[in-house]
């Protein structure tokens, strides 16, 4: 899923990227850097790696084999190489042979780093050639991967975050769960009440770096400089700014006011505990939302509503979308990658979209994959989901919430979890954690930027 991601990442991040521009020679031409000898008889073999695991393994395979059947002259091998993390730490070690994938799915985190890698091909390369038209792409999606007015890569699952909630307990507590909770107040407001009530706990809200990161781009905040690192390499991150102060002093004094509790890192335990009845609101991934209303069926009805911002935030502001997207490794011959780029166009037509929409709970990247009457008969059955549609609808793009960039972004989310748990554990207060998380951030960054080529 988009946004769950394991510990155990990118402290390697720093002299990988040495690694990969020692490894990739400033990304040479295809033909000039020796990629592996090709068979010209038989179709064109593309390998895919992938991070989908459990049930969503089962959904990649499906399309790839939906793919593989569709036509002869390009066979795609599907190989999933675990978490995202991992999977990024295999690509790195994959890179100056020819062991790698010809496509690769990655995190949306880790785009800065594969861009600086100068080891892929840029997806508007393939854009501009076929003149495909990205207009049938969702533009708050695309607005991610796109910088410098490129699109570097192409969205393939895509999820943001979304406020979930018991609507029998919340009625149960005197609360009107048609009222949307809009503003931080309402939400601690509310989750107080259920905890005074004694019918659950009020709220969790899962150890996730990605939460402080759209609560950021919800205030219209950005969340490193330079742009959010779009104008230029980012320098320095702003995490100890004003609206970092607002998120995590909220999210504080709800545990103080014991109207939050808290369960950690992982997500499956604050899924637990409101699938349970246990605790009446939570934050989480519109990936999950499926399993989530499934999970509660027969036992209450889940309620939806936007991700909050605090109340003095009036204008601008929505979610960052979560995910990953595929990427076009540059070391394989310019007919193989060709024939790749025939793979991610399937990938990304409506029906196949409304087929992973369903499957998975992701967004459809594809606009027209809403008039497919498979996901307008998926809409009914899961209502909630229209939420998700709509908060992502309404997100005007801007530079906040078209999301950060910086190559040590995976190292930097697992540093803000560790600030918010010396917060919840009250080791140290909201601006000391900030100020202390926001400076080895920095220092990190700029270590990182001494290595990229430019």
């Amino acid at each position: 899923m988009g946004m769950m991601r394991k510990k155990g990442v990118a402290s390697l991040m720093l002299a990988s990227v040495m690694a990969f521009a020692v490894a990739c020679n400033g990304g040479s031409a295809p033909e000039q850097g020796g990629a592996k000898a090709e068979s010209s008889t038989g179709p064109k073999k593309v390998v895919f790696w992938h991070a989908m695991g459990g049930a969503n393994t089962k959904v990649v395979d499906q399309m790839v084999a939906d793919f593989n059947g569709s036509q002869n002259k390009v066979k795609v091998e599907a190989i999933y190489q675990g978490t995202y993390d991992e999977l990024l730490n295999k690509l790195k070690t994959s890179m100056g042979s020819n062991e790698g994938p010809t496509v690769v799915q990655m995190y949306e985190i880790g785009s800065r780093f594969m861009i600086d890698s100068k080891a892929i091909t840029p997806m508007q390369k393939f854009i501009d050639a076929d003149k495909y038209d990205v207009s049938q792409l969702e533009p708050n999606i695309i607005g991610y991967y796109t910088i410098d007015n490129k699109l570097y890569s192409m969205p393939f699952n895509t999820s943001n975050p979304l406020l979930y909630f018991n609507k029998d307990i919340m009625k149960a507590s005197g609360l009107d769960p048609e009222k949307p909770m809009k503003t931080f107040e309402d939400v601690k407001q509310a989750a107080e009440a259920i905890a005074k009530s004694g019918k659950a706990n009020g709220i969790t809200i899962q150890i996730n770096g990605w939460f402080m990161e759209q609560l950021f781009a919800n205030q219209n905040a950005e969340y490193v400089n330079n742009g959010n690192g779009r104008k230029s390499l980012a320098t320095e991150s702003l995490l100890n700014t004003e609206p970092g102060l607002k998120v995590l002093t909220w999210w504080k004094s709800m545990l103080d006011s014991k109207a939050l509790i808290n369960l950690g890192r992982n997500a499956g335990d604050t899924r637990k505990a409101f699938a349970s009845g246990q605790v009446g609101i939570m934050l989480d991934t519109t990936a999950a939302l499926k399993g989530i209303v499934e999970d509660a069926s027969g036992k209450f009805e889940v309620g939806t509503g936007f991700l909050p911002k605090p109340a003095d935030v009036k204008e601008g502001g929505g979610i960052v979308v979560g995910g990953a997207s595929l990427w076009m490794m540059n070391n394989r011959s310019d007919s193989e990658q060709q024939s790749a780029w025939e793979f991610i166009k399937f990938l990304s037509s409506p029906k196949e979209q409304a087929y992973w929409h369903i499957s998975t709970g992701y967004f459809p990247v594809t606009v027209k994959a809403y008039d497919e009457q498979s996901v307008k008969d998926n809409m009914k059955k899961y209502p909630q989901f229209q939420t998700a549609v709509d908060q992502l609808h309404q997100t005007k793009l801007t530079l906040a919430t078209q999301g950060g960039v910086m190559g040590v972004f995976p190292e930097a989310r697992q540093l803000v979890e560790g600030a918010v748990e010396e917060v919840l554990n009250n080791k140290k207060t909201p601006k000391e954690a900030l100020d202390a998380t926001a400076k080895t951030i920095t220092s990190k960054i700029q270590q990182y930027n001494k290595t990229v080529k430019q």
